[in-house]
């Protein structure tokens, strides 16, 4: 395919606007262009493709193995520095690098992003789309519901822990006998079968009888009794409801008092969504979700998904969101939305799917675009070795996004507060702050560097930002290694503000040697030797201290034959260490982990780190106060 990405047609350019009206007032403003028009140009043929209304679409997989003799075009990841709870501007770089890569620089172009949580688009933090000329639009589809997929996760994941609780209850109420007879009833013959899943747990546990009359009474209180030990799978909710941390279940009369705490995660840190972003096909999602390990036996074994029965089904209600959502940015260049794991709590990054449907479409020369959450120390170091470890997929450049506003706040400015009207440090020139604060870019850059991937540094500008300031951090960035750092502006002008960007990530593509590339760790290196390999290298301790309770759960996941997995770190995104107010870089202290955790399915454990709650709590001021609908218009008001 050729590399050349002409606008679609009707397109009309940008009309900038100083100041910037607000994201959702610039996205109004924009009538996005036919989703036809937009699968056309990229390549799409009308069979591989279901359109949902005009703006948006479904793109089967049937496109990647119609083109996979082709060549692959450059894989490109954007990474950030150590934000603050503003953001940097990360989403809003990889939408203003793709409109000007193929808006402006004539290259073909996709963007794979994530699909955002709704829990920061009515918390902190605001939607995901990106902001100012550089968006993902329709936004209000974009940063809703889109194509239902978080909603089907959320289905899923509820419907897996109703039947562990429903299993662990009528084992508790039922004899050997009527337990095996109710899950294998007779028909009115007389004659009872096991259902396909059930083969699974049979093959488990040794037992190749296919006919269940034909089974010991040994074998049958095997293989019906699950027996849980613990239960490790836990139900969510696409909201940030912190009360929901820790709960109690059953409690209702019809329970016989077979209560047990649990709790609720946010759903995108679900094991499913983890699945979905890291599967390569149906069946590979299928086997990922009946792996997938929801507690231990009172003999130690895994508990799986599958020996539920459960697989199936869960995957009958994942099939369509396999399937990336084609949608478009200000300027008409493509873009593909799938999945949306958070960083700090899960791997955070868009599907290997939509990487590699991406890279096909947009051909030799042309460029994937792809975003990993929160900065390189998180959603980097995730991408590099767990997403392209599963995928066999290499980067050709690493973009780091910075800003003079969070450099500052490293080099020991007041704290940045939502909601509260930045210090006047931010908003006049202080180079000695910004000299002290840099030393965490360079680490970021530094970091990215020594997986063999060319560095180029984003400065999202401010309009307070003077040049002094901007040249002192292009030339940190440099000195710490990245082949060049470059003002940007994509904010106020679209694609055109990130022109020379684009251009600075075209020539370290083609600079690159994907055989550079390299992982951080190998897999046969123990559990306790990844997490100390990351916390050292990557975030700068000293050593690790386990609590009882992580020692534990080490010891049984390599019992178990887990301890090959690749490590997840779940850690707060606001410094390199575990502590969110150790601004910088810091280094020498210890990283304390209190609890590790399985996502067999996924394929990772993921250790968690400090106090690190699996869903968010909301702010005094949430953002839903700003959130409502023009009822003349039927225009959404107040979305970011």
């Amino acid at each position: 395919m050729g590399n050349n990405q002409s606008n679609p047609a009707g397109r009309v350019p940008l009309d900038c606007k100083s100041p910037v009206p607000s994201d959702i007032d610039i996205a109004q403003t924009v009538k996005p262009i036919h989703i036809d028009q937009i699968a056309n140009a990229l390549g799409l043929r009308k069979d591989e493709y279901s359109a949902h209304g005009p703006e948006k679409a479904k793109v089967g997989l049937e496109c990647r193995e119609r083109l996979k003799d082709s060549e692959d075009g450059y894989y490109v990841v954007v990474g950030g520095i150590t934000p603050t709870p503003l953001g940097e501007g990360k989403s809003t770089t990889t939408v203003g690098l793709s409109q000007a890569l193929g808006a402006h620089l004539g290259k073909k172009v996709l963007t794979c992003i994530r699909q955002p949580s709704q829990g920061p688009t009515f918390g902190i933090k605001g939607g995901a789309a990106g902001g100012g000329y550089s968006q993902v639009v329709p936004m209000e589809d974009f940063n809703l519901h889109m194509t239902g997929d978080i909603h089907a996760i959320t289905a899923a994941n509820n419907l897996l822990a109703a039947a562990i609780d429903t299993r662990i209850f009528h084992e508790a109420t039922q004899k050997d006998e009527n337990l095996f007879n109710r899950l294998c009833p007779a028909d009115k013959q007389g004659v009872r079968k096991f259902e396909k899943v059930m083969f699974k747990r049979l093959k488990k546990l040794g037992i190749e009888k296919t006919n269940p009359d034909d089974l010991t009474p040994e074998e049958k209180v095997k293989w019906a009794r699950l027996d849980f030990e613990n239960v490790t799978w836990r139900r969510v909710v696409d909201v940030n409801d912190r009360f929901l941390r820790k709960i109690t279940v059953g409690q209702n009369d019809t329970e016989k008092g077979m209560t047990r705490e649990t709790g609720f995660d946010i759903t995108v840190a679900s094991e499913i969504m983890a699945v979905l972003a890291l599967a390569t096909s149906l069946q590979d999602l299928r086997d990922r979700l009946g792996a997938m390990v929801v507690g231990t036996s009172k003999a130690g074994e895994p508990i799986t998904a599958d020996d539920l029965g459960i697989g199936g089904a869960l995957t009958v209600m994942m099939k369509d969101a396999l399937e990336p959502t084609l949608m478009q940015t200000l300027e008409g260049t493509p873009v593909l939305v799938h999945a949306g794991p958070f960083a700090n709590i899960a791997h955070g990054n868009s599907s290997i799917v939509a990487d590699q449907v991406g890279v096909k479409l947009v051909g030799k020369g042309g460029f994937v675009v792809t975003e990993a959450g929160f900065g390189s120390d998180i959603g980097l170091e995730k991408f590099c070795n767990i997403k392209c470890r599963k995928s066999g997929m290499k980067p050709d450049c690493a973009v780091i996004v910075a800003t003079v506003r969070a450099l500052k706040m490293h080099g020991g400015g007041p704290p940045v507060v939502a909601g509260k009207q930045l210090d006047h440090a931010y908003t006049n020139e202080n180079l000695d702050l910004l000299k002290a604060g840099v030393c965490n870019l360079q680490r970021h850059v530094k970091n990215t560097c020594n997986y063999g991937i060319p560095v180029v540094v984003a400065v999202n500008r401010f309009a307070t930002d003077t040049e002094a300031e901007i040249n002192l951090v292009r030339e940190a960035a440099k000195e710490a290694g990245a082949t060049d750092a470059v003002l940007c502006e994509h904010h106020a002008f679209g694609g055109k503000g990130a022109v020379e960007l684009g251009k600075a990530v075209e020539t370290a593509c083609q600079s690159n040697n994907p055989e550079n590339f390299k992982f951080l760790y190998p897999l046969e290196n123990t559990v306790k030797e990844k997490i100390e390999t990351i916390a050292k290298e990557v975030y700068g301790a000293a050593g690790v201290e386990y609590a009882p309770l992580a020692e534990e759960k080490i010891e049984l996941y390599t019992k178990q034959g887990f301890a090959d997995l690749p490590i997840c770190m779940a850690k707060t995104q606001y410094s390199f260490s575990h502590e969110a107010d150790k601004k910088g870089a810091p280094s020498g202290f210890i990283l304390p982990i209190r609890d590790v955790r399985a996502s067999v399915g996924a394929g990772f454990l993921f250790p968690l780190v400090g106090d690190m709650p699996t869903i968010p709590g909301l702010p005094t001021l949430p953002a839903y106060y700003r959130i409502d609908i023009d009822m003349e218009t039927g225009k959404v008001q107040g979305l970011s």
